[in-house]
């Protein structure tokens, strides 16, 4: 992985930045997408209750009222967002057709649904296959919490013990 992902996954929970090391060096190996298989990259990773706040205000009034959809990208608020907790990621592959990485956000794309894939296989919780609000470069591993939405036990928990203490209770037996 380059070195801006690396940078995002130290800031995760180990065990999902494992996995995504996983999804990609798998993805490196499809070469059905294209000869050299593709990169990927973690756009997103552990972000701040303030900035889950401001991406859930993207076309959104202050009171919450929808002004504009389609300029929607989240519908989780601050500290509803499994990205607060660092158990989730955005992911997106290389556009292979040009120099270095670029982006490709195109998720009709091949490598989107290989990357979904390997990640579903790799037991990651993969938002490409939600139903109500398709998310494709969200991948998260909750462990014993719900797939949706944290909820006010793990927002007490992470207010009481932080990160440290959402992570060791996520995987206890």
């Amino acid at each position: 992985m380059d070195t801006a992902s690396e940078a995002r996954l130290k800031d995760v929970m180990p065990e999902l930045a494992a996995r995504i090391r996983q999804v990609a060096e798998l993805c490196k190996q499809d070469t059905a997408i294209s000869p050299d298989g593709f990169d990927v990259r973690v756009s997103q990773g552990l972000r701040t209750w303030n900035e889950q706040e401001a991406l859930w205000l993207k076309g959104r009034a202050t009171d919450g009222t929808v002004i504009d959809r389609h300029a929607i990208v989240t519908n989780c608020r601050g500290g509803h967002s499994w990205h607060n907790f660092g158990m989730a990621v955005d992911l997106v592959p290389d556009d292979t057709t040009k120099a270095d990485f670029q982006c490709d956000w195109n998720a009709q794309h091949p490598a989107w649904k290989s990357m979904a894939r390997i990640g579903k296989a790799l037991g990651l919780e993969v938002g490409a296959y939600w139903r109500t609000f398709p998310d494709a470069p969200h991948f998260q591993l909750t462990g014993k919490f719900p797939i949706g939405s944290p909820n006010d036990a793990v927002r007490a928990l992470f207010k009481s013990g932080g990160l440290a203490a959402v992570w060791a209770e996520a995987f206890k037996l």
